[in-house]
């Protein structure tokens, strides 16, 4: 049996992450391979190359922590991953390389990116593969061009009814040729026998429950073609948990660890963020707390959990959640099964629900076990 846990976004604008991560370190400990989404680059100095809202660099300094708290992969396909151009790539895959912790998803060119972090060791190998879905373009890797390994996703805007200029109807679905190159790196790294787990950055940022059809027709073509899990990124805010052939699709993990000011404008801040800032009310409904000025996300992702998959040697997978609660220091914390961590709990049953899946889930000790209900959808 392979214990293979997982975390949503690490955010670490911060030297110092120790404190940020302390209250789940006894609990990763418990893993045999630890993944997070490292989702922004760790450089010293770093010149934007985006057109997008940039991030801001975080200090390398705040990997020490990452890797003491027991992190093995780190996934970097992401939205920001190009924000400071391919020596941004190069210098955060190095600092994570220098503290021992595999990365993937990114690299000099789009084989490289493809490639997976393959962490042996165990009694099996666990193989982890990192995929953008969500852009930019420039974000991309191609064979000339250091990037992100991705699937481009095709957006089309139906107008409803006698309505012009009012909300559309959204169809969203996967680009075939890269759909099919990722499905087939996910199936000849199968073939190998090693239990693979495919991360996608995907999702509707910042929405609770909903999930796009992209988002489904790309975790299924992943389970398809070989991955034992799939696990999801992006949103900021926790998603609901589907089992698809006997697989556990953890559609969004969230937050875990993140503090930024990349999200707040102050006066003389750069024009695109305080665009953004203006926006964020307008799109999406909410004031981040103005008593957590670091963490400028929604009020409700401050539900999150550590995805667990137990792996056993025939490749039967036990999906289970470790129920964290994010506090006023932005800090994750396990919540066991107290009063905090049945509201997170129930939390995790209505956004499930809401996105049409039938996933069942019970306590047992500090874990809710995930469980095939049937599928709605």
């Amino acid at each position: 049996m392979i214990t293979v846990l997982a975390t949503g976004d690490l955010v670490l604008e911060t030297p110092d992450a120790t404190a940020l991560l302390a209250a789940a370190a006894p609990v990763l400990a418990g893993g045999d391979v630890v993944i997070g989404h490292l989702e922004v680059p760790h450089v010293d100095v770093g010149r934007v190359l985006t057109t997008d809202v940039p991030a801001l660099p975080a200090p390398p300094s705040a990997l020490d922590a990452v890797a003491a708290a027991g992190f093995d992969v780190l996934t970097l396909a992401g939205n920001h991953v190009f924000d400071f151009g391919p020596e941004g790539i190069a210098e955060t895959r190095r600092h994570c390389a220098e503290r021992g912790m595999l990365t993937a998803g990114a690299g000099e060119d789009l084989a490289e990116a493809l490639a997976p972090a393959i962490v042996t060791g165990g009694e099996r190998e666990v193989a982890v593969l990192s995929v953008n879905c969500v852009g930019p373009r420039e974000t991309w890797a191609t064979s000339l061009k250091p990037g992100a390994a991705y699937i481009e996703v095709v957006t089309h805007y139906e107008t409803r009814g006698a309505n012009p200029g009012g909300p559309p109807r959204i169809y969203t679905f996967a680009e075939q040729r890269s759909l099919q190159r990722v499905a087939d790196a996910v199936r000849e790294t199968a073939a190998t026998g090693a239990v693979v787990v495919v991360a996608l950055h995907k999702g509707l940022v910042h929405v609770p429950a909903e999930i796009a059809d992209y988002e489904g027709e790309i975790s299924h073509a992943m389970v398809d073609a070989g991955a034992h899990v799939v696990i999801g990124h992006h949103a900021h805010i926790l998603k609901g948990v589907e089992i698809y052939r006997g697989r556990p699709i953890f559609h969004g993990l969230g937050n875990f660890a993140t503090v930024t000011k990349a999200l707040s404008a102050k006066p003389g801040d750069a024009a695109e963020r305080s665009a953004w800032a203006r926006q964020r009310v307008r799109l999406f409904g909410f004031v981040p707390d103005p008593a957590m000025p670091d963490y400028p996300f929604h009020p409700e992702s401050r539900h999150t959990v550590i995805a667990r998959a137990d792996v056993s040697e025939d490749g039967t997978v036990s999906a289970s959640l470790v129920p964290c609660w994010i506090d006023d220091d932005a800090v994750p914390v396990p919540t066991g099964a107290s009063e905090r961590g049945e509201a997170v709990a129930q939390y995790v049953r209505a956004i499930t629900a809401e996105a049409g899946f039938q996933t069942e889930f019970a306590w047992h000790d500090d874990r809710l076990l995930v469980a095939q209900g049937g599928a709605a959808r």
